[in-house]
C-alpha cells in the first residue's frame, strides 16, 4: 500500500481505548481545603487517593486536562512484574540486595493489581495470556535465554524458550531469531481500567476535578501546603505528585529534571479475521522484543484487532504522520497485515529515568511516585497505593523504590523534546541495525 492508502474509512487520530472508555470532564468547584491533594489522575494518583479516602481523609484529585487524558489511557496495557528490571537492563550496576528487593516489590505490584481487579470486580478486561519476547538479532538469543533464567529464578514465573526453528508455536512470524514466553504475564484494557478506578475513587468519597493545572506547591500557614491551580488555590496537609510522563518544569521543577517524557506511538488495525489473529498471535499473547528502540504489539482485548507500538523515527511528529512508519514496522514482522488498514493512531508520554527504574520519595514540597519506564500498569498502581500507606503510617516497610538517590538527566531542565533524545534514538537504532545484520 501507498502511505495514504493505509488509513481505514473513519480513521481517528486518538487512542483506540477511548472508543470503550473515554476521558471525562469534571468542572465542579474546587474545595478551598482538603486533607490531601493528588496532582495527576492516572493509575498512581487514583490508587493513592482511594486508599487515603477509605482511611477517612478528604481527598481531591486534580488533572490539568480531562480525567484520564494522559498516559494511563494511552499505554499498550501490558501487565507484568519484574521483567523490565531483568530484560530491560536495570539489573546492570545495581546492588544485589537492592535488586532483590526491587524484584520482590515488582512481583508484589503484579499481585496487587490482580487482587485489586478481582476482589473489587473492576471492569478492566484483565487476561493472563502470556508474553513473547523475541530476539531481534541472532546475537540476542543467548542474552534473552540468560535473562529468562534469572527472571524465572527471581520471580518464580514459568519461562519457555523457542529457537528459530520452532518459534511459530509462540508467534506467527519468522522475523525473530527465537524467543521466550512468560506464561504469567498478560494485558488489560487501559481505558476501562482507568474508568473503573475513577468510579472506585468516587465511591470512596474522592473528589475528581479536571482542567485544574497545578503550579508549584508552596508552604502555607500552620504547617499546611498551598496548591495553586488555574481554578483556585487549595490548602492541604498532604500533597502527592503522580504526573509521571507529564511532569512539567513549571509545576515540579526538581522532579522534572529527573523524569524524561519520551513519546511512544501506537496504531490499531481495522477488524481482522479471528483465525488470522490466532495464527499471528497464538493465545492472545503480548509481544515485545530485545530492540533498544522498543516495539510492542498485542491483540485488542476483544480479539478483533492487532495493536502495535513503537517510535516512528528520531524526532517527534504527529500521530497521523507516524502511522505509516509504525505500519511498515508492523508488517515487517507480520507481512499478512499488508492486506489490512489501520483505524486509529495515537501517542502518549512514557516517563523514563536515568537508572531505568521508578522512584518514590519527597520533592517539590510533595510526596511523589514517578518513572514507569514503560512498565507502569501494575507498578505505578502499586506505588500509588504504597505512597498512601506511607502517608498513613501503615507500611510494613519502605519499598525499594523509595530512596533518596534519584539522578537528574545531564543538562536537562525538564519537559518534552529533551536535546539528547534524538541522539539516543539514533544510537539505539544504529546498534539495533548493526546487531541484526
Amino acid at each position: 500500500m501507498m502511505a495514504d492508502d493505509i488509513f481505514a474509512e473513519g480513521f481517528k487520530d486518538q487512542p483506540y481505548w477511548w472508543e470503550a472508555a473515554a476521558p471525562e470532564t469534571d468542572l465542579d468547584p474546587l474545595p478551598s481545603k482538603a486533607d490531601a491533594v493528588v496532582i495527576g489522575s492516572g493509575y498512581t494518583g487514583l490508587n493513592a487517593a482511594t486508599e487515603l479516602a477509605r482511611a477517612g481523609l478528604q481527598v481531591v484529585v486534580l488533572d490539568g486536562e480531562r480525567l484520564g487524558e494522559g498516559g494511563s489511557t494511552r499505554s499498550g496495557g501490558m501487565v507484568s512484574s519484574g521483567q523490565k528490571l531483568v530484560v530491560g537492563g536495570a539489573i546492570k550496576g545495581t546492588d544485589p540486595e537492592l535488586f532483590s528487593r526491587m524484584i520482590g516489590d515488582s512481583t508484589s505490584s503484579f499481585e496487587y493489581l490482580q487482587r485489586l481487579i478481582t476482589t473489587e470486580g473492576l471492569d478492566a478486561d484483565l487476561k493472563i495470556s502470556g508474553r513473547f519476547f523475541g530476539a531481534h538479532a541472532r546475537s540476542q538469543f543467548a542474552a534473552l535465554h540468560r535473562n529468562g533464567r534469572i527472571l524465572a529464578e527471581k520471580t518464580g514465573v514459568s519461562v519457555s524458550f523457542y529457537d528459530r526453528g520452532n518459534q511459530r508455536q509462540a508467534i506467527g512470524s519468522d522475523y525473530y531469531f527465537g524467543g521466550m514466553v512468560v506464561d504469567e504475564y498478560g494485558g488489560l484494557h487501559p481505558g476501562k481500567y482507568h474508568r473503573a478506578l475513577r468510579e472506585r475513587a468516587r465511591a470512596s468519597g474522592v473528589m475528581l476535578r479536571s482542567h485544574a493545572k497545578a503550579g508549584p506547591v508552596k508552604d502555607g500557614p500552620n504547617g499546611l501546603k498551598i496548591v495553586p491551580t488555574m481554578r483556585g488555590d487549595i490548602l492541604a496537609e498532604h500533597v502527592i505528585t503522580s504526573t509521571n510522563g507529564y511532569t512539567r518544569p513549571d509545576g515540579h521543577p526538581d522532579l522534572a529534571r529527573r523524569v524524561v517524557p519520551v513519546k511512544s506511538y501506537q496504531i490499531a488495525t481495522e477488524p481482522l479475521p479471528a483465525d488470522l489473529i490466532e495464527t499471528l498471535i497464538p493465545r492472545g499473547r503480548m509481544i515485545s522484543d530485545t530492540r533498544r528502540d522498543v516495539i510492542y504489539t498485542r491483540p485488542s482485548p476483544d480479539g478483533t484487532r492487532i495493536l502495535f507500538g513503537s517510535r516512528p523515527g528520531l524526532r517527534e511528529t504527529t500521530d497521523r504522520a507516524a502511522a505509516p512508519h509504525l505500519y511498515a514496522r508492523m508488517t515487517e514482522i507480520f507481512p499478512e497485515l499488508r492486506d489490512y488498514k489501520i483505524s486509529h493512531a495515537w501517542s502518549g508520554f512514557v516517563a523514563m529515568t536515568v537508572d531505568k527504574v521508578a522512584h518514590m520519595g519527597a520533592r517539590d514540597n510533595s510526596d511523589f511516585a514517578v518513572g514507569c519506564n514503560g512498565n507502569g500498569v501494575a507498578l505505578m498502581s502499586y506505588l500509588g497505593y504504597q505512597t498512601a500507606l506511607k502517608i498513613l503510617g501503615q507500611q510494613n516497610r519502605p519499598t525499594s523504590f523509595d530512596r533518596e538517590e534519584f539522578a537528574a538527566a545531564p543538562l536537562y531542565s525538564g519537559g518534552p523534546n529533551a536535546w539528547f533524545l534524538p541522539v539516543v534514538a539514533a544510537w539505539y537504532r544504529l546498534q539495533d541495525w548493526y546487531e541484526r545484520r
